[in-house]
């Protein structure tokens, strides 16, 4: 099986070098000074479970990569349709795109750039970065994905199912449940919280999560998030927001958001797609979100890289 990665940032970087490490024939859409030292070097994947490089096929010519059997689009979502135009020639009529990227509304996005693509809609529970050209850097345990099955036509179900054994065999976590959209949001309740949290503070989980104020805060981010889900009809857990406001005072203590990284560089953020998305849906649906309406206010000017003054 040959699994493309689009592209091997901190979360496509993590997952394919694990790939690459367990032997499969993992190929990588890298562009930049990123691409030149994954070329010269090798891919390094470096975090608490240990420091290696392995070899990738990497190219910014999609065309050059040959076809997959899998494509895994790990990219921002201002990214997404761009990327995917771009990854048009990895897909024959049997490739499989699995989207890990942030937010709901990824999977829709590739889905209209590559028409007549079995878009499999996922997300990944990781804390990785790029830490240079060519390194990746991961904290905390978190190690898996999440993606929906299939209909089973033409096998796809079967590849599906086989890329999530080469998963399971490469040591992180897959799993591919009935109810994906349920599973999206699990994540997302959380992760639309953490996102603009450490982003507008610039603080990592540490600081944040041991204030008892911004822990309230948190509380009712996720409650907000909780009333979209449910009023958008999605079946999320009935314990979901306790779940997740533990989960977010267990992160590692000097772990960031990606939307953080973003911002703290000057670059452009996915805030329209997490808060953004949030609020307006909360709008569509008549649920109220005002925590999360301020703070989409206080990160919008950022949403396409630092505002110049004057």
């Amino acid at each position: 099986m040959r699994i493309a990665i689009v592209a091997p940032g901190g979360v496509g970087g993590y997952f394919g070098g694990l790939l690459a490490k367990a032997g499969e024939d993992v190929a990588a859409l890298a562009r930049g000074a990123h691409l030149a030292a994954i070329r010269k070097d090798g891919l390094r994947i470096e975090g608490p479970r240990g420091d290696d490089t392995v070899r990738i096929d990497a190219s910014d010519d999609a065309a050059t990569l040959g076809t997959a059997d899998v494509v895994v689009f790990a990219v921002k979502l201002f990214q997404a349709e761009a990327a995917a135009r771009a990854a048009a020639p990895l897909f024959g009529p049997q490739t499989l795109a699995v989207s890990l990227l942030n937010g709901i509304d990824g999977p829709d996005t590739i889905a209209r750039a590559l028409p007549g693509v079995t878009v499999l809609p996922g997300c990944a529970y990781v804390s990785a970065v790029i830490a240079g050209p060519g390194h990746v850097r991961y904290v905390g345990e978190m190690s898996s994905i999440v993606f929906g099955a299939p209909a089973d036509d033409g096998g796809a179900h079967a590849r599906a199912t086989d890329f999530v054994e080469r998963c399971r065999r490469a040591g992180f976590g897959a799993e591919m449940p009935g109810d994906v959209r349920g599973a999206l949001w699990s994540k997302f309740i959380g992760l639309v919280t953490n996102a603009a949290l450490t982003s507008a503070s610039r603080l990592p989980a540490g600081p944040l999560y041991s204030d008892p104020d911004v822990v309230e805060v948190a509380a009712a981010l996720i409650a907000e998030a909780t009333a979209v889900a449910r009023a958008a009809g999605v079946a999320v857990p009935a314990d979901i927001e306790p779940v997740s406001v533990a989960r977010l005072k267990g992160f590692p203590a000097g772990m960031y958001a990606s939307m953080y990284h973003d911002i703290a560089k000057g670059g452009p953020m996915e805030v329209d797609g997490l808060s953004g998305y949030l609020v307006r849906e909360g709008r569509r649906l008549g649920v109220p979100t005002p925590h999360h309406a301020a703070l989409y206010a206080v990160l919008k000017p950022h949403r396409a890289g630092t505002p110049t003054l004057g």
